[in-house]
């Protein structure tokens, strides 16, 4: 999206983020002026790439004003060496994996800085800087760094500083004579993406009590104000992005993104196709209306099919199954009466429930480092392309967010992939971005004292 750009050439980061939430500073771009002299009257861009564990996306930037080009995402070829980072991790052992797992991503890189020329018209020779976000596994493996060590405690990062690398040693299209910026990673498990968001949401200036959550493979959290910032990440599995999910999928045509009853089930689905799949958002608020009429109880386990039929309304009580041998819920039709398309089974809840417990865990432990009652909290930022359709009443329904009022919790998009732009221009923010890596505190949450019983009550599908 375009951004409307004040006078002095400067713009706000909130703007960029896609649901134009008030947070965020004021950026002053600056890193264009080191390229005047070589670019001379001919444009300088920029690419931020925000590489995740299942998703990179990439932005092409004017970098004097900030003005967003164009936008590519893709899903991360690196899946097909394992969903998560442990996968990665144990699959790049050698230096020959790690080696094959580095070009998988720089080839990824560089088809998106194609499709963003083509979409701009522009040639890769006008991008003089690239700015990199991700977690520490992606990050090590984007620059080469080794990352067995990643896969064992104490899980320490090969390098967590910031770090500036010609293009020509990692083979990146763009101008030879520019540069390609890594942010600061915090922790071995914490990486440049969460120093990102923290940039993007002004974590360093905020009063108000806050808790960041980035909901993904691997859910990275923050929590706490200007005077005491503490992080955590959470394996949550890939279950809430659509993975180990019978009918699970990304969100794309023809996956529900969203479930509500009115007499009957009620599905919005992406592209308005026939619903074949359901993706994370979709996933909630199913659960949560599984709650809501009995079907599942807070353990999750699904309710006796012969009673419940004889107290739900037909057209609900018709969309009770199995599958497997197991109990489930039909949640679309296969185009003929009587025969399910897209359900939901007793084991897709407690994939839900593993991963929703993984991530409020680690928040209930973070609250405990500052001594926050659910009350206590002032704001609920949802980071990440996900947080952007999670319906908030959902979330807490199943007990996926404390148990706070629904004003207080709000969208703020990709904001690793705003905190990556706002890096790509200002070298103000990538001071800040490395204040922030320093002073965030990281805990280790599997180590911590109490997690087992944490993880166990958050199993519960309560709020």
């Amino acid at each position: 999206m375009t951004v409307t750009v004040p006078p002095e050439s400067r713009f706000y980061a909130h703007k960029i983020l896609d649901h134009g939430v008030a947070v965020g500073a004021e950026v002053r771009p600056t890193v264009h002026r080191r390229y005047e002299r070589a670019a001379g009257s001919d444009r300088i861009l920029g690419v931020a790439v925000d590489i995740g564990t299942t998703t990179v996306v990439a932005k092409l930037l004017d970098m004097k004003d900030g003005r967003c080009l164009a936008t590519q995402a893709v899903l991360n070829p690196q899946t097909r060496f394992g969903d998560d980072v442990i996968s990665r991790i144990n699959f790049a052992q050698s230096d020959e994996r790690l080696a094959e797992i580095h070009r998988v991503i720089i080839d990824c890189i560089n088809e998106l800085i194609g499709g963003l020329c083509r979409l701009a018209k522009v040639a890769a020779s006008r991008i003089f800087e690239t700015c990199i976000v991700g977690n520490t596994t992606m990050n090590h493996i984007f620059l080469g760094y080794p990352v067995e060590q990643l896969g064992r405690a104490p899980y320490l990062a090969h390098s967590v500083e910031a770090r500036d690398v010609s293009p020509g040693e990692l083979g990146l299209d763009m101008n030879a004579a520019g540069n390609v910026h890594c942010v600061a990673n915090i922790a071995g498990f914490v990486g440049a993406d969460t120093t990102a968001v923290a940039l993007a949401v002004d974590m360093d200036a905020i009063q108000d009590r806050t808790l960041v959550v980035d909901i993904g493979t691997n859910g990275e959290i923050v929590l706490g104000t200007r005077d005491a910032l503490y992080a955590a990440s959470c394996a949550a599995g890939p279950a809430l992005e659509g993975a180990r999910i019978q009918y699970g999928s990304r969100a794309a045509d023809g996956a529900i993104e969203a479930v509500l009853v009115d007499g009957d089930v009620d599905l919005d689905v992406i592209g308005d196709a026939p619903p074949r799949s359901i993706c994370g958002s979709g996933l909630i608020d199913a659960v949560a209306v599984l709650l809501d009429l009995g079907v599942v109880d807070a353990t999750g386990r699904f309710a006796d099919a012969q009673g419940l039929r004889r107290t739900l309304p037909a057209p609900i009580a018709s969309r009770l199954c199995e599958s497997e041998g197991q109990p489930a819920f039909c949640l679309s039709w296969n185009g003929q009466v009587g025969r399910p398309g897209v359900i939901l089974t007793q084991r897709d809840i407690r994939e839900v429930q593993l991963a929703k417990a993984a991530i409020l865990a680690g928040i209930r432990i973070l609250m405990g480092k500052l001594g926050l009652a659910d009350s206590d909290i002032d704001r609920v930022l949802l980071a990440g392309a996900f947080g952007n359709y999670i319906r908030p009443a959902s979330a807490v329904r199943i007990g996926l967010l404390p148990n706070v009022p629904l004003d207080r919790i709000q969208s703020v998009g990709n904001a690793a992939a705003t905190g990556a732009q706002m890096s790509l221009i200002s070298d103000e923010c990538r001071e800040r971005a490395v204040r922030l890596a320093r002073k965030i505190q990281y805990v280790e949450i599997a180590h911590e004292r109490g997690f087992s019983d944490f993880f166990a009550e958050a199993m519960l599908l309560s709020p």
